[in-house]
């Protein structure tokens, strides 16, 4: 199967969870090329930590903008949350959703 997409072109995936008003994180943002790198440049403006993981990445950027993610995928994002609570807390910073 070939992809239309060169392999080095960047692409990014934007999620947003504040444990309240809805039981999963939705992909708020995605994209490839200059638009992922904007959605990491803003990330950037704004603290918002980035992790790199490819396998994440593809999976997610199958959904469609504005949805929340798939149930499958619950498992991966919860960790990847707990990860960015244990940096903000390393960094003092207060809990997403406080």
């Amino acid at each position: 199967m070939s992809s239309s997409r060169p392999a080095d072109l960047p692409r990014a995936v934007a999620l947003r969870y504040d444990g309240r008003g809805t039981p999963a994180p939705r992909v708020t943002a995605k994209g490839a090329g200059e638009l992922a790198e904007r959605i990491l440049a803003i990330a950037r403006e704004h603290d918002v930590p980035v992790r790199t993981d490819p396998d994440l990445l593809e999976l997610l950027a199958a959904g469609e903008v504005g949805l929340e993610i798939p149930e499958e995928l619950y498992r991966a994002v919860a960790e990847l949350l707990a990860f960015l609570q244990r940096l903000n807390a390393a960094e003092g910073a207060p809990a997403p959703g406080s």
